[in-house]
């Protein structure tokens, strides 16, 4: 039998559109089972069962002690998958990203233009649209079965937003020991985490100055970036928290992993920051409606997703990337699914 070619990838996958309405996060796993084992084997590879056990308990621990609004819903995913990573990965923290908000020179209006980036393998391949709805309507949100919180979505006729992660803070010098520190202070915390905020934003505000607001004002329980792009020209914001400190500015802007106004001492994340901002900038304005924006530094080992979301057309666009099989640790990814080319009625 001849070896099979490892660095050959399997055809490009479509990215399905489930439509969930209200249901929560099992409702997407029920949907698409295959994808929820996929993310939890490669979970399991890349952190241990051991370690996924662990930061299980504590996480709802946690959640259950702040009585967090989705408890019932992460608790009813772990009970029906019934193996270690839900409650962990619901709380994961470890991507970075790059993003930007501004004027939409081809379809009108303004758009988000957003790439994520972790190290954890298979969620490229296994991203999925969830057409969710809350209070105030219909939206998109670019996820993961098992997944309870939002890190992009678009809501046609409202507003896009997405979550970057800001740099790790600098207490004493020592990584290790700071990030021990960091990891105590957001226990301490009883606030909600900013993906569940986010998500509470897309269900209950109605227009982008009410998610303004919200994203500015509601206390969160770790430090975030929320980039928010409305339907009027002059809806852009991007908006710097920590769990006391904000720092906002209205109008076309991007991020990476950095601060860019909070003066706070701090190991920056991810894969040349700096050197993503600057391409971002450079590009956000002109670039056409596809992925050719999507070159390094922006794509990098771990990029993931590219996504370009405009809520005045209703219109999304997501890509999925992973590394080929194995491929050395620095070298790019590929895209690994056909472009989700789609439009959420208003």
């Amino acid at each position: 039998m001849e070896a099979r070619d490892r660095s050959t990838l399997a055809p490009r996958v479509p990215i399905p559109l489930v439509e969930i309405g209200g249901q929560g996060a099992l409702a997407l796993v029920r949907a698409e089972p295959r994808r929820m084992a996929d993310i939890l084997e490669k979970a399991a590879d890349h952190y241990t069962g051991p370690i996924m056990a662990m930061a299980d308990r504590l996480s709802e621990y946690w959640l259950a002690r702040n009585d967090n609004p989705y408890l019932d819903e992460i608790f009813a995913v772990a009970d029906y998958v019934n193996c270690p990573g839900p409650w962990m990965l619901n709380l994961s923290y470890e991507w970075s990203c790059t993003a930007a908000i501004g004027p939409d020179l081809h379809r009108g209006g303004n758009r988000l233009l957003r790439t994520l980036d972790w190290p954890l393998q298979g969620l490229g391949r296994n991203v999925i649209i969830a057409r969710m709805e809350g209070e105030e309507g219909l939206y998109d949100a670019v996820t993961w079965p098992g997944f309870s919180g939002v890190l992009t979505a678009m809501a046609p006729g409202r507003f896009s937003a997405a979550i970057n992660q800001p740099p790790m803070r600098r207490w004493s010098g020592l990584y290790g020991l700071d990030w021990i520190i960091n990891r105590a202070l957001m226990w301490r915390e009883d606030s909600l985490p900013p993906v569940h905020l986010l998500r509470q934003v897309f269900d209950q505000c109605r227009d982008f100055d009410e998610a303004f607001e919200v994203l500015t004002n509601t206390p969160i329980a770790m430090p975030a970036f929320f980039t928010l792009s409305g339907v009027g020209l002059r809806e852009n914001a991007l908006i710097e928290r920590t769990a006391v400190d904000v720092s906002s500015q209205i109008g076309p802007n991007a991020i990476s992993n950095h601060w860019k106004n909070l003066n706070i001492p701090a190991y920056i994340r991810g894969v040349d920051s700096p050197g993503r901002l600057a391409q971002m900038d450079s590009l956000r304005y002109d670039t056409a409606n596809n992925f050719g924006w999507v070159t390094p530094p922006i794509l990098n080992p771990i990029t993931r997703l590219s996504v370009i979301a405009n809520a005045a057309a209703g219109h999304l666009e997501v890509l999925g990337w992973e590394q080929k099989p194995g491929a050395d640790p620095d070298d790019l990814p590929v895209p690994v699914t056909q472009v989700y080319d789609g439009y959420c009625p208003v």
